[in-house]
């Protein structure tokens, strides 16, 4: 019995294909949607698709084809010849093809493209003979040499593009399409010439010579280094390769009743339903984008060509229809006539997104399903964000004057400081600030809560600086490398630029772009709205920001919780569709004001009495903090985490803040620089912190377990329901959570008593230590909650520093070679890792308390492809910063759709 061959070529023509919409893994996006607009009966030109099998192939084989591809090939290009009567670079009739990639998801400009093939010298004189259009026949030769030149041969297109101008200006010419037969007969003898001197060989006229090397282009270009880059920025995996789609030839630059264009269904900056487009007459291919004409817009094709114009309106409509989605197409008018070339699931905006959608679901187009699932929830904190105006950008040729990495989304202007200190006292003169530090620490949170936005020298995308600036909705570039800052001097130096305290900054919290300008800030409509700045009936975003998040709520099922330290976070978090409070960090209350020396007291204490009248100080501090939290909350949990970091990082550690510390607290600089070293750790991360600093000083426990509960009884003396959630923090064996829960019930128990009133509350812990974790049956028998810090429970089980591990971490997810990680463990858990550990503290903690409340509070709360994974082993919630609240609900919602479809 013969054994079946592969077939590698799908043919479409005549309103018949041999592939559909759902063959887009095998035949690309574009050879899917060429076979499938045939299908319907649209006006595409015929030709066939060569799969994306034979591109893994050819990949994987040093540019071999697969057994029997080339047969194939010549079967369906016969197939084709007979069909339009015509054959390829025939001296009588000849046939020309476009030769143009398609992977299976859209990676528009980033692979190759050639027009024309099949042109030779006798096949121009008889495309000359059959249209009676020498102009055309030549122009359309010069370009296919450009093209096959460029990508197939790597011919620099700047040596085409001069030698075509020198044409011009010899000619005194300005337009190519001033350029006239004998013009063009000139270009080309300069291209032959040029092509000769970087290839050594003769441009070929052999037409199916021709075709295969362009093939052998479109299957190499999958693997240039602007579609590799691409891919790994739009996180495209798991493609096999390019398709290839060799498409009969229909031209653009026949004349004036010829022309390009490329349009989209809907506005795909905004969304607006509105026919959307540009394009030019007289021209081919890649005019319309190119820049060298200005386009006209797709209205204006009325009064050109009415006919072609109103069916492009109800081409627009039946692919609407037929996709259910906003459309990117592009077309091509010969000689009056129309034919589509292509068309793709539009790229917009996720303003635009936002909207086609809604609008989508209102018209009955699709379900709240379909739109929920569609919206790519890794855009949507773009809609919380300030941006630059761009306007001013393109206008002004503002250029960048260094880069970072963009670390929290949004745009900001202000007047650069280098302290936390200075930026505090500028901003209170009414100052917009921009605070640039080599790196962050938790005693910059007051600058930084004031500033506009924040720069650091260092830090990855998890440093210090991200993570508070996110949470605070801060826009933030972190890791600008270049930077050179002498804070003594007060100025920075980068790339050539010297700025001084003071002067302008902008910065692109989207790109990480960062200028030397001063750049105006606009604000999102939704914050505005929120923030009773502009009436919900002013903003047509708002308004389809609300009925999305409505679809949204109808679908998740686990719970969004926020990260929030202060009243106006939390405020701002309940506004934006937060649950509750996962991860209230009580450390972060202890900067700013007077607090802060209360807290240095405390810990440069030297007796049990001393440190007791330090607390003393802070417990109204807190209590007052923790009053406006509940109140803000409104009977949502709130889980309070007791104090975590080492108590280092309260005391200043330069001379002069030390000298100044002493004088305040009456004791010699020597006692406090010998407290602070006594205090100094090699690290840190495995010290004197978390429920350590509670089972040494349990006063410390004691004082803030006090102001939690004290605060929740006088809100709901207000009417206001409360239920606050304690946290011990860094728990690794169950004998340190019990100790420190008795603490916590023996001062609860005492509030109530003295109080006289009772208030609902839990006692749990953070899993952040493996041990913790694979002991969770056991912490389990008195922990009320787990809540998995997976910052630190990723440090510690992968070995990683979040701060320092940017200096190999790059290459362990980047580089093909070294791929050791998907994704960074620190925006994405580590799901074969960490991600097994949570699961099964998970389980063992379920096994001894079925009614667990689990959850995950870490930077992974935020991350959409965490939050499927939190889903899919049933947690109860996640917890992220206030402006990602909205991108984990509707990340949660679509977890639940793919779900369903496994």
């Amino acid at each position: 019995m013969t054994e079946k061959k592969s077939n590698y070529v799908y043919f479409f023509g005549s309103g018949k294909a041999d592939g559909t919409a759902q063959m887009k893994d095998i035949l690309g996006g574009k050879g899917a949607n060429l076979a499938e607009m045939t299908s319907i009966g649209l006006p595409v030109p015929p030709g066939f698709t060569i799969s994306t099998e034979a591109c893994a192939y050819y990949s994987a084989n040093k540019g071999a084809y697969p057994d029997g591809m080339r047969e194939q090939v010549l079967e369906n290009l016969y197939r084709l010849e007979k069909l339009m009567g015509a054959k390829l670079g025939d001296h009588e009739n000849p046939l020309l093809v476009s030769v143009r990639s398609g992977a299976a998801q859209s990676m528009p400009g980033m692979m190759d493209t050639i027009l024309n093939l099949g042109l030779n010298p006798d096949s121009v004189k008889a495309l000359i003979a059959k249209t009676g259009n020498e102009r055309f026949a030549w122009d359309s030769y010069r370009r296919f040499m450009q093209m096959f030149g460029d990508v197939v041969m790597g011919v620099p297109h700047h040596e085409f593009e001069r030698a075509l101008q020198d044409v011009k200006d010899e000619q005194g010419k300005v337009f190519d399409t001033e350029l006239n037969s004998k013009d063009l007969h000139e270009v080309i003898a300069r291209y032959q010439r040029l092509y000769k001197r970087f290839t050594g060989e003769d441009f070929p006229t052999d037409p199916h010579d021709q075709l295969f090397k362009a093939i052998d282009a479109v299957f190499s270009s999958w693997n240039n280094e602007r579609a590799i880059k691409y891919r790994q920025m739009n996180d495209i995996r798991g493609l096999l390769g390019t398709a290839v789609n060799v498409q009969c030839m229909v031209f653009g630059n026949m004349g004036d009743t010829s022309g390009t264009g490329v349009a989209f269904t809907r506005d795909p900056s905004s969304g607006e339903n509105r026919f959307y487009g540009e394009y030019l007459m007289n021209a081919q291919g890649e005019d319309v984008v190119a820049g060298i004409r200005t386009p006209q817009s797709i209205e204006t094709l009325k009064a050109v060509n009415l006919d072609v114009y109103e069916q492009l309106v109800s081409i627009r409509s039946i692919l609407e229809k037929h996709y259910h989605d906003m459309q990117d197409v592009e077309f091509t008018i010969q000689e009056g006539k129309l034919y589509m070339l292509q068309t793709r699931n539009g790229k917009r905006t996720i303003f635009s997104w936002l909207r086609t959608q809604v609008e989508m679901v209102e018209e009955g187009l699709i379900t709240k399903e379909m739109a929920v699932s569609r919206v790519p929830s890794g855009e949507f904190g773009k809609l919380f964000a300030p941006i630059l105006d761009n306007k001013i950008i393109k206008d002004q040729d503002l250029k960048e004057v260094t880069h970072g990495l963009n670390a929290s989304p949004g745009g900001a202007c202000g007047e650069i400081y280098f302290t936390a200190q200075k930026a505090e006292e500028m901003a209170a003169l009414g100052k917009d600030v921009i605070l640039v530090r080599t790196e962050t620490s938790p005693e910059d949170i007051g600058g930084m809560a004031i500033s506009k936005g924040v720069v650091t020298c260092r830090g990855g995308m998890t440093s210090h600086a991200a993570v508070v600036a996110r949470g605070m909705g801060c826009p933030c570039v972190s890791g600008a490398g270049d930077i050179r800052i002498n804070e003594p001097k007060k100025y920075l130096q980068v790339n050539g630029v010297t700025l001084n305290e003071g002067d302008y900054l902008s910065i692109d919290g989207f790109t990480g772009a960062i200028y030397a300008s001063k750049i105006p800030v606009r604000s999102s409509e939704i914050v505005q709205v929120l923030n009773g700045n502009m009436k919900e009936s002013e903003s047509i975003v708002f308004q389809n920001y609300k009925t999305f998040m409505g679809y949204v709520n109808d679908i998740k099922t686990m719970g969004v919780y926020t990260n929030a330290d202060t009243p106006n976070d939390t405020h701002m978090a309940v506004a934006l569709g937060a649950e509750g409070i996962g991860l209230c960090r009580t450390e972060h209350m202890f900067f700013g004001g007077n607090r802060i020396m209360s807290i240095r007291k405390m810990i440069l204490a030297n007796n049990i009495v001393e440190r007791e009248k330090a607390l003393a100080e802070l417990l109204p501090m807190q209590r007052e903090d923790f009053e406006g939290i509940f109140t803000e909350l409104q009977g949502l949990p709130a889980t309070v985490r007791l104090l975590d970091p080492p108590l280092h990082e309260f005391l200043p550690n330069d001379h002069t803040s030390r000298h100044e510390l002493a004088l305040q607290m009456g004791i010699s600089v020597e006692e406090v620089a010998q407290k602070s070293s006594a205090l100094h750790e090699f690290n840190p991360m495995l010290g004197f912190r978390g429920c350590r600093l509670a089972i040494i000083y349990p006063e410390i426990l004691r004082m803030q377990v006090r102001a939690i509960i004290e605060a929740a009884i006088n809100v709901k003396r207000k009417g206001i329901e409360v239920f606050p959630e304690i946290m011990i923090p860094l728990v690794g064996n169950y004998k340190e959570f019990e100790f420190c829960k008795r603490q916590a019930i023996e001062v609860i128990n005492e509030i109530f008593d003295e109080q006289n009133l009772h208030v609902e509350y839990k006692v749990g812990t953070m899993i952040e230590v493996p041990r913790a974790a694979i002991t969770a049956d056991e912490i389990a028998r008195e922990a009320e909650f787990f809540s998995f810090g997976t910052n630190d429970l990723t440090q510690m089980t992968c070995g990683f520093s979040r701060d320092d591990a940017a200096s190999f971490l790059g290459p362990y997810v980047n580089d093909p070679d070294k791929q050791f990680y998907d994704y960074d463990p620190f925006a994405t858990i580590d799901i074969d890792g960490v991600g097994k550990i949570v699961k099964i503290a998970a389980e063992l903690g379920r096994s001894v308390r079925p009614d667990i409340k689990l959850g995950i509070c870490g930077e992974h709360g935020g991350d959409p492809k965490t939050i499927a994974f939190c889903q899919s082993i049933g947690l109860n919630y996640v917890s992220c910063s206030p402006f990602r609240v909205p991108i984990a609900r509707l990340a949660a919602a679509q977890a639940v759709i793919a779900a369903k479809k496994k």
